[in-house]
Formats: structure tokens, sequence, C-alpha cells
């Protein structure tokens, strides 16, 4: 009885020093990718909720970089950004690796490293619900940070130069619409997160699994290639998801209250099929260095840990 005991135990503190290891190595990845991508996700946010105010994605960025500089402009809303990236993937990792422990033990599979890329698929598609309860927050603010010189020349028929921080846009949303304001557009989040990361998990592991020489295991292939394998998760994620990233961006930058197919249908039918691909190039672009810097962060994150902890 007391060596059972002492087993559950054992076990107990090992999940509870993988969950925490999850979460720190999600922490430093999340960093690592806002600081990477953060320039052309803004090009993105201001491509998706204004499609004619730009002619493309350079001109985009120059014109954001002309008017507001680097700082202000490009790099408009990354301290929000790093708030929610690192709420996001700490979160996001944490939960991934407790759904792998769950599926491998209805599955009866003894090891997690020895789920298939499927099973990582659906772990990754169950841990997205618990991110973006994280993420909708952090990610409506910092999407209006990124928009708000296009959503005040929108208003006034004049480009104005008033800037508000996060913390005093956070407090405005709370004081006129309540906790429920920083929640606007959580529906569209899920929608986009969780069959994205399905993909997201699916892509980086399946590619893991083909750039494995044989006998080897997908977590010993290498810095390089799991560079790689991060760069195409990230990809297929956002072809998957853009066109509800879209929707979500036009909720939460314009205060919308409509509902996510209402919204999508509206979109299609004034502006076209192709308005919900409006900011794919600069995502995509952003995407193959940002991912790949946030999975080989925290793989080697991780790592790290485990040689210290264990």
């Amino acid at each position: 009885m007391t060596f059972e005991f002492n087993e559950k135990g054992n076990e107990h503190l090992n999940n509870m020093k993988d969950g925490f290891i999850d979460f720190v190595a999600g922490s430093v990845g999340g960093m690592a990718l806002v600081y990477v991508g953060q320039p052309l996700d803004t090009v993105k946010v201001k491509m998706q909720t204004f499609p004619t105010m730009y002619k493309g994605m350079v001109n985009c960025f120059l014109k954001t970089l002309k008017t507001d500089g680097i700082i202000r402009g490009l790099y408009a809303g990354t301290m929000p950004a790093v708030v929610a990236n690192v709420a996001e993937n700490s979160v996001l990792f944490a939960a991934y690796g407790g759904c792998q422990k769950v599926i491998s033990n209805i599955l009866g599979v003894k090891k997690v490293e020895d789920l298939t890329s499927i099973q990582n698929a659906c772990a990754g598609f169950f841990a997205a619900f618990f991110s973006s309860l994280t993420l909708c927050p952090t990610e409506l603010i910092k999407c209006k940070l990124q928009a708000m010189r296009e959503v005040q020349s929108e208003m006034t028929q004049a480009v104005t130069s008033k800037q508000i921080g996060p913390w005093k846009l956070t407090n405005q949303i709370l004081k006129e619409q309540g906790i429920k304001g920083l929640f606007n557009g959580l529906s569209s989040t899920i929608a986009r997160e969780m069959p994205g990361y399905f993909f997201f998990f699916g892509g980086y592991e399946i590619t893991r699994e083909l750039l494995a020489q044989p006998n080897q295991h997908r977590d010993d292939i290498g810095w390089q290639k799991t560079m790689i394998a991060g760069a195409v998760g990230g990809t297929i994620l956002w072809l998957v998801i853009f066109p509800a990233d879209v929707v979500k961006s036009r909720i939460q930058v314009k205060n919308l209250k409509t509902p996510a197919l209402v919204v999508l249908k509206d979109i299609v039918r004034n502006e076209g099929v192709g308005s919900l691909y409006n900011g794919l190039k600069p995502t995509l672009i952003r995407t193959i260095p940002a991912t790949a810097t946030l999975f080989v962060t925290y793989e080697y994150t991780k790592k790290c840990m485990h040689s210290l902890l264990d």
C-alpha cells in the first residue's frame, strides 16, 4: 500500500514538473515569436481591418513606418502582444502536454513520446480551447492598438496623432463595457484556434517524422530541422485559419456586436471572397521565421530545464 502511494505521489510530482516546464518553455517561445514577427503582424491586422486603405503589403509597411515610425508604428501593441503570446503559448503548451497525457492514458499508450502525429494533433486541438480564454483579451488590446490610427482616421476623416497605451485602453474598455468587453470576439477566437492548432501541431509532428533519419526519434533531429518543422506547422496553421482571423480582427478592432458568421457573410457579399485573405502574404512571410523560432526555443528550453531538474 505504501509503495503504491509513493508511486502515485511521484507520478503526481512528475506531472506537475512536466506541466511547469511546458509552461515556462511556452512562455520563452512566445516572447521570441513576438519580437521576430511583430512588424508584419501589425501590417496583417491593418490590411485585414481596412482593406481599401492600402495598396498592398509593402505600401502598408512603408506608410506605417513613415507615419508612426518603428516603435509606435510597426511595433505598436508589442507589450500586449508579448503578454498575449506568453499567456497563449504558456497555457497552450502546458495544456498540450496535459492533453497528450490524457490521450495517452485513454488509448493505453505508455509514453507521450509514442503518440502518433494525428494523436498529437488532437491534443493540440483540445489544448487550444484553454489558450483561447487567455489569448482573447490580450489579442483584442493588441489589435486595437495596431489599427488605432486607421480607426481614428475613419471616424474623424482626418488622421490624428492621438495615441493611448495598452493599460489606458484596457481601463477604457472596462469602464465602457465591463469585463465582457475584453472578451469581444471570443467565439471567433475559439473557432480559429481549435481547428488551427490541430493542423499546427499535426503539421509540426508529421514534418519532424519525415525529417528524422531511419531509427532516429523525432525529438533528436537537431535545431535546424526543428525550425523547418515549426515553419511548416505555422504555415499550415495560417492557411487554414486565415478567414476566421480576418473576422476576429474586424470584430475586435471595430468593436462589432454582430455574430462571427454574419460578419463573414457580410465580408464575402460586400467585398468578395478575396477579402478573407487580405494580409495573408505578410502573415506567411512573418510565420516562417516566427514559428521556427517559437518551436526551436520551446524544444531547447524544455530540454535544458529537464536536464537541470531531472
